[in-house]
């Protein structure tokens, strides 16, 4: 059987005069979106409008739920309690709800952004919440995140579809954690290295860590990030790379 993969990319995140990211040309390139929902970045306009590119694309529109931190980017842990952080979770599904239903699609999914997806791996009162909000809203939708992460497990304990996910441009730590923004290695911008390590998650389920040490990856999706700086041609050169080797690139939600 031919091997596939998702392609997934963050975008919708530029706010008011403020742009991030060439979502436009992106989103020709990969199957899912990541569409931020104003809590972390994207402005209403910036959001109809990448639902709209993505619908005429094809591309599967994703929940990409964050805290409320518009200062931070979205990735600064805030210690949200969990009703509150459902509610929050809701809310953004919601507005990016009403985006989709007028560009003429839907939400296929949700997947937590920055500081709470990194928090999800581990913090099982906040993975419970953004698990239950998504339970609530739509018992259908999937979960996107870190294999072995206690949202996926949340998620599937609760009968939700738990898709894990890899990292074309971050770094890992030996214990397949993603190394935080700020530290070395945390990022990885060479075309050619970003092409060649998502051919190995696809192909033989490893990835190679800041330390040197071979991570087991599993799978279903691989993430860029558009602000990445050179996010197109990263995106670019993984599509080719996927092509030259007979790997299918399709959505995970098909």
């Amino acid at each position: 059987m031919a091997l596939a993969i998702d392609l997934n990319a963050d975008v919708g995140e530029s706010y008011g005069t403020w742009r991030l990211g060439d979502d436009d040309r992106l989103l020709g390139l990969v199957t899912s979106a990541n569409v931020a929902c104003g809590f972390h970045a994207g402005d209403p306009l910036t959001l109809r409008h990448t639902c709209e590119v993505a619908a005429a694309h094809g591309v599967a529109v994703g929940a990409q739920v964050s805290y409320a931190d518009l200062a931070g980017f979205g990735r600064r842990f805030i210690d949200v309690p969990a009703d509150a952080l459902a509610a929050d979770v809701l809310y953004q599904l919601g507005a990016l709800s009403a985006m989709c239903r007028v560009a003429g699609t839907t939400v296929r999914y949700v997947k937590p952004h920055g500081a709470l997806y990194a928090a999800t791996v581990h913090h099982l009162a906040q993975a419970r919440a953004v698990v239950e909000a998504v339970a609530a809203y739509d018992p259908a939708l999937p979960v996107l995140g870190l294999p072995g992460s206690a949202l996926l497990e949340a998620a599937a304990a609760l009968g939700l579809r738990a898709v894990p996910e890899a990292f074309a441009d971050r770094g890992y730590a030996a214990d397949g954690t993603l190394v935080p923004r700020g530290r070395p290695g945390a990022l990885v911008t060479s075309v050619e290295e970003v092409a060649a390590r998502v051919l190995r998650m696809v192909q033989e389920g490893v990835v190679v860590s800041v330390d040197g040490t071979e991570v087991p990856v599993q799978a279903e999706s691989v993430c860029l990030h558009g602000d990445t700086p050179g996010a197109l041609g990263l995106a670019v050169a993984v599509r080719a790379a996927l092509a030259g080797s007979g790997v299918e690139v399709r959505s995970f939600v098909g």
